[in-house]
């Protein structure tokens, strides 16, 4: 500070003395910086794709104060030449539900190193992506939407024994005490001091010219109000404002980049305003705006074809361009967010082929292709048969996954090269539940499976060329959870050598890393430094103790995180870690290795930000903290010594770095600010300065990479060119190793086969649940077949003779044999099927020739197909059966040595719509109530029935719809019936009043009633209820003795229940005289006409009586007897009645003609129709006194109509009102 204190007079040594004191009192506010340059498609944080660097300026406007550097979800490796964040770090990230609906089985995580591959080679997503909207996924998947995940910045943390001093301080030989100072220049974007939000896009590759949209984003009403666009063209020495070129009320939204063609920029305005494009096609100094009839939601351009993207809107439709945004066509609608994919050159064939997963009609989930410009239902492609689980589709290089669930088991399935899918072969007891596909580098795919027993950590597995078979890596690696829900895996693949990776491996609890060569075939423990930062030995003996890194990698490209590595610079890790017994957050330093993780050096005891700089041949280390910098530290020899520099006069809060992209990284754009109000502060630091000229030869070395002495890694030995530490000249362009010659293969270039374990000898023997010698069933007699030795090649090794030989699968003539391990299965594993609709059978054999076996396949329908040989099954066997049922399914598969059968038994069954619980109002006590469940439709196939009766807690299950149950206790009680139909399950309950006895009348009114009878159950309920209430007004008898249901029908008709009512206060129930008192009364207003409503003005209905009968005099339940001597005890009974009835007419009219009405009362409860079926029911006897249950069981019980069918079903097993 003396220093710095000495370049101004006195007056500003006072004003700089006040001014930080004003500032450590208030605090300063942090921003968010994200690269949008080199990432694909994504939704920013209002729903929108961005592109460039978005930075997000926490201001005092009801923010937190905090410093939060965002990325992309799970922190995927982002590319560019500014804050190492191209490392190649492999973490899988799994979005929670719903964006994302989660996906309980895979994601992908594609590993990228440069630019130049993300833009053109095999990144589609490029240019179009802001980091932290960017989940883990497939390389080349979009991102799915959300708010930007961000992670909080380390603090500065003082260095152990040295709290608050310089490294300098602390070790003179290493660091270098004289303050040295940067070529920089700064320049402010005034008026801007209330936006919040950057982003900013470098063209880079020989370009000048540098984008900055600032936007101020109004968090109280989740909008952009303000928008500015800056424009550089001198390597971002000046800035000019280009609003007026947009339209000075435009808002602007997002930028994008085309990744093809860097001169092609658009610009998104703000949808709350207009939805537009602005296009410009000279690196953004003049524009053409189009206007949009869609939302853009995410983009995708394509990997070769500078004018093509893809667009995705906010109502999941999915758009195409071929003039770069001029123009869009719908391609299709209903697609999966972030689940559409541009064709790869090389494998896919056909550049316009998109394939995007598309939700079918009824909710399923499907994998079509099609062209761009022609996407209709008749080109749509299926590569896989059947459906999908949703949002499990990933494109990915010569790779498609998709994952089918069945039996609650995931099914992983791939295609490699666009041939037929094949079903993931992983150990048979791995029993996996969650997936990451980390990487499909080099013909081979790298997964993370977290098995049945496992929580933390998952497993890693490698496969074969086509990503079928799949062999332990390594066990236990160590998972953690990621700001958005996703899964983050502690691996990481070194930039630069390939087959190298870091892993954090969980052990007894303790979390340790280790390092392999060879693609996971060898791992070992990291060797710690031999001294401290001061030079103090360090004791620790390997493996007991030994160096352990942290492997996250920044979530933002733009600044570094725990470790870093570059494929120019092969050899140099920089990473933060500890040294000890286990992985620790606490007493965190820094570390270098600079022979390719051979021997370390710690570097700072505080943790930093460190950038590569001209190919590696300089280092620049940032310090972590919350407070304003002006120092960073430069290292020219691979991190032995570090020089100190001032890169502005005032201090600053940096938000973000951004570096020149290209291979060249000499120039870097600090983003910052001064205060919480201050405007954005761009620092453009040019370090060609410190060198006096470019390198020549005599200024490298060779320099071999080597794994503890082992110079053959990978089958081959590499010597790279270095730069000679104690030269410091600028290098340029990275020229890649020296030399490469192939080694000798030996025992260490192989790996364990599928269906193999390596054991404590070292040789790979059979696992306990794999027959090694069981043949494909590819393998037909004549043919030939590779006979594993139980060990394969690592991928890209390339290692040539020695025991090559030996170790490779040797071919051998197919013997002829019988079929063995048949199975049939439909192709989404289920054992239903809708009657109507195609089902797809697949046949599986596990041994047997396949070219010369003849199969045949009964449906058991009375159809049966047969088929030359298994080869014209595999897209599966379809059939529709027509009628509803359980089909045994049977194949037989037979060849000359002998044949094999299985079995399928298929429930066929329509989808069940309606049920209808048909009871009776009223019973009598011990008597048998016939309960029917009515259906709709009738024959739907398999069903189950669930009864419950009154207050039992246990429930009876039956096959059959219909059931007799006797209540013996009076009252109002539940019946409800559940009805299950494969996965459906419909309910419906009903109330009954059980009773001693009571009367029933049959009621009748005037013929005009029937020219206003709808026959529908809402209008008998309203009329019930007015008849109960005129009934009630006439006679002045309580309405808790009165039940009025208007039956179906016509004439119209209605049934009078008169119940034994027993007031609270009465000690005894109403009595056979009360009840005879009672009808008496109501039959004496009726035949007096003096009940009666008006129906509208001017209808006046009259109600009548038809005629009264007791219970229970007689049981009318339906008999299935067909005795004779019933039927002649009846008619005597008839004639009794006829006498009775002459005799005392007066006592009990219209009995005579009760048993003629009988059959009509049967046939109108045939069909009654509850307005509560499939509805949930709970018994209202828990909450209502019984003359509220009369009265509700007449809101709730209307009758309707159903089918035809199901009346003549329901009619012979169905009571009467009276006694039913």
């Amino acid at each position: 500070m003396e220093k710095v204190a000495g370049w101004y007079p006195a007056w500003h040594v006072a004003l700089l003395y006040w001014t930080w004191l004003f500032l450590f009192t208030f605090g300063f506010t942090g921003a968010e910086i994200t690269c949008r340059s080199c990432h694909s498609q994504v939704k920013p944080q209002q729903q929108h794709p961005q592109q460039g660097l978005l930075m997000h300026l926490r201001t005092d406007r009801g923010e937190k104060e905090q410093r939060r550097f965002p990325g992309k979800k799970g922190g995927e490796r982002g590319q560019g030449a500014g804050m190492e964040a191209e490392d190649a770090r492999l973490q899988a990230n799994l979005s929670p539900a719903p964006p994302g609906t989660k996906f309980s089985g895979w994601e992908t995580r594609r590993v990228t190193r440069d630019t130049e591959k993300v833009a053109g080679e095999s990144r589609p997503r490029a240019a179009a992506a802001p980091a932290e909207d960017q989940p883990l996924r497939g390389r080349g998947s979009p991102a799915p939407g959300g708010r930007p995940g961000s992670v909080r910045r380390r603090r500065g943390r003082s260095p152990r024994g040295a709290a608050g001093r310089e490294p300098g301080e602390a070790g003179a030989a290493r660091f270098g005490l004289e303050e040295l100072r940067l070529g920089s220049t700064t320049f402010a974007l005034a008026g801007d001091s209330a936006h919040n939000q950057a982003m900013v896009h470098w063209s880079g590759h020989n370009s000048s010219v540098i984008l900055i949209l600032t936007k101020l984003y109004d968090y109280n009403l989740g909008s952009i109000t303000e928008s500015s666009l800056w424009r550089s063209t001198d390597y971002g020495t000046t800035y000019e404002k280009l609003n007026d070129k947009v339209g000075l009320k435009t808002i602007l939204s997002y930028l994008y980049v085309c990744p093809t063609n860097k001169r092609k920029i658009m610009l998104l305005t703000d949808p709350e305003v207009e939805s537009s494009l602005l296009i410009s096609s000279d690196e953004g100094a003049t524009y053409q705006k189009y206007r949009l009839n869609f939302y853009i939601n995410s983009l995708l351009f394509h990997p070769k074809k500078e004018d093509w993207i893809l667009a995705y809107s906010q109502d999941q439709k999915l758009f195409s361009s071929v003039e770069f945004g001029r123009r869009w066509l719908l391609l299709h609608e209903q697609v999966a967010p972030n689940r559409f994919y541009w064709s790869m050159m090389g494998s896919g064939r056909e550049p316009d082929l998109v394939h995007l997963e598309a939700k079918t009609v009824d909710g399923h989930a499907q994998y079509i292709t099609c062209k761009m410009q022609n996407c209709s239902e008749a080109t749509h492609g299926k590569p896989f048969p059947g459906y999908i689980d949703r949002n499990s589709l990933i494109v990915q290089d010569d790779y498609v996954f998709v994952q089918l669930t069945s039996g609650g088991r995931p099914h992983y399935y791939v295609s490699y090269r666009r041939n037929a899918f094949t079903q993931m072969k992983l150990p048979k007891y791995s029993l996996p539940k969650d997936m990451h596909v980390i990487s499909t580098d080099e013909n081979q795919v790298f997964a993370a499976v977290q098995e049945w027993n496992q929580n933390d950590t998952y497993n890693l597995y490698i496969s074969d060329t086509r990503g079928v078979y799949f062999t332990l890596a390594l066990e236990n690696v160590k998972s953690s959870q990621g700001l958005e829900g996703n899964v983050m895996i502690d691996l990481y693949e070194v930039a630069g050598i390939k087959g190298m990776f870091l892993a954090n491996k969980k052990i007894d609890n303790q979390v340790k890393t280790f390092i392999t060569y060879n693609k996971g075939r060898d791992w070992s423990l990291l060797q710690a430094p031999n001294t401290d930062l001061r030079g103090n030995p360090i004791h620790c003996l390997l493996p007991y103790c030994s160096l352990h890194l942290h492997l996250k990698v920044s979530e933002n490209p733009y600044t570094s995180g725990n470790i870093a590595s570059r494929d120019t610079a092969p050899s140099i890790i920089v990473a933060s870690g500890n040294i000890g017994t286990e992985l620790s957050d606490k007493d965190i330093s820094m570390f270098v290795s600079s022979d390719a993780g051979n021997t370390w050096r710690q570097i700072f005891e505080e943790e930093h930000s460190v950038l590569y700089l001209d190919q590696g041949g300089v280092l620049v280390a940032m310090k972590h903290t919350s407070l304003p910098i002006r120092h960073l530290w430069l290292s020219f020899d691979e991190g032995r010594s570090w020089s100190k520099y001032s890169f502005t006069s005032l201090p600053l809060f940096v938000d973000g770095v951004l570096g020149e992209p290209g291979e060249e990284t000499l120039i870097m754009t600090v983003f910052g600010h001064f205060s919480h109000r201050s405007e954005w502060q761009l620092v453009k630091v040019d370090y060609k300065s410190i060198f006096d000229r470019r390198c020549e030869e005599e200024d490298y070395r060779p320099w071999q990479l080597h794994s503890q002495g082992e110079a053959c890694i990978m089958g081959a030995k590499r010597i790279y060119r270095k730069r000679k530490s104690e030269k410091k000249c600028m290098q340029g362009k990275y020229a890649g190793a020296m030399t490469s010659e192939p080694c000798v293969c030996t025992e260490a270039d192989f790996d364990c086969d599928y269906g193999y374990e390596r054991h404590s000898n070292g040789q790979c023997l059979p696992a306990f649940w794999y027959n090694p010698s069981s043949l494909s069933k590819d393998c037909s007699l004549g043919q030939s077949y590779l006979n594993s030795t139980g060990y394969r090649k690592v991928v890209s090794n390339n290692c040539t003779d020695g025991v090559r030989e030996r170790y490779t699968a040797k071919p051998q003539q197919c013997p002829g044999k019988a079929p063995q391990g048949l199975h049939i299965i439909t192709s989404d594993g289920k054992l239903t099927a809708e009657q109507g609709h195609n089902v797809t059978f697949l046949v599986q054999l596990e041994e047997g020739d396949l070219q010369r076996s003849l199969i045949q396949v009964d449906f058991g329908d009375g159809i049966a197909v047969s088929y030359a040989n298994l080869s014209s099954t595999e897209d599966g066997i379809k059939h529709i059966y027509q009628n509803v049922g359980i089909f045994r399914v049977t194949v037989m598969v037979e060849n000359s040595l002998g044949s094999d059968n299985a079995v399928l038994y298929l429930h066929v069954t329509c989808p069940l719509e309606h049920v209808h619980l048909s009871l009776p109002f009223v019973t009598t006590k011990n008597k048998e109530v016939n309960a029917t469940a009515v259906l709709w439709p009738s024959q739907v196939g398999t069903l189950t029935y669930v009864w419950w009766f009154g207050n039992n807690t246990e429930p009876l299950i039956t096959l059959e719809g219909s059931i007799t149950f006797t209540f013996s206790v009076e009252g109002m009680n539940t019946i409800t019936v559940q009805v299950s139909a494969g996965n459906t399950i419909l309910q419906d309950t009903k109330t009954i009043a059980v009773y001693e006895q009571f009367r029933s009348l049959r009621l009748s009114f005037s013929p005009n009633l029937d020219d206003y009878n709808p026959d529908i159950p809402e209008w008998r309920r309203d009329i019930s209820r007015v008849v109960k209430r005129a009934l009630v007004e006439a006679t002045g008898i309580s309405s808790k003795h009165i039940l009025v249901a208007v039956l179906p029908g016509l004439p119209t008709s209605a049934e009078l229940f008169i119940l034994p009512y027993r007031e609270a206060t009465a000690e005894n129930k109403r009595t056979s005289a009360d009840l005879e008192q009672i009808s008496e009364r109501l039959i004496q207003k009726l035949n007096q006409n003096l009940v009666h409503f008006e129906l509208k003005p001017g209808v006046r209905i009259l109600v009548h009586a038809a005629h009264l009968t007791t219970a229970p005099l007689v049981d009318l339940t339906p008999s299935h007897s067909g005795s004779a001597m019933l039927m002649l005890l009846s008619v005597v009974f008839v004639g009794l009645a006829v006498f009775v009835i002459y005799k005392f007419k007066r006592k009990i009219p219209g009995l005579n003609i009760y048993a003629q009405m009988q059959n009509e009362k049967d046939q109108e409860m045939v069909s009654p129709v509850s307005q509560r079926e499939s509805i949930p029911n709970i018994p209202q006897s828990e909450l209502m006194s019984p003359e509220q249950l009369v009265d509700e069981k007449l809101e709730v019980q209307p009758i309707g109509s159903i089918s035809t069918a199901a009346e003549s079903q329901s009619t012979k097993e169905i009571p009467t009102y009276v006694n039913g």
